[in-house]
């Protein structure tokens, strides 16, 4: 069997995988621990980003054609 990389997480009982996925009976798996941390921090940074892009293209900012860029 080829090896395969799950995502999943931690409930606090179980591990619980984030997508489906149909593993075989008495499969052998290799669990690696990843801190936290560094996929709080790349989720707020993330929706910080989408916040930002959120406002500058809204949906009530005007339209800016090629007349509206000044060249220099």
């Amino acid at each position: 069997m080829p090896s395969v990389t799950l995502k999943a997480h931690f409930d606090g009982r179980s591990i619980l995988l984030d997508e489906p996925y149909q593993i075989p009976s008495n499969a052998r798996l290799l669990v690696t621990l990843v801190e936290p941390t560094q996929d709080d921090e790349r989720t707020l940074w993330s929706r910080l980003s989408l916040s930002g892009l959120a406002g500058a293209y809204g949906d009530d900012e005007p339209d800016y054609g090629p007349a509206d860029v000044r060249h220099q």
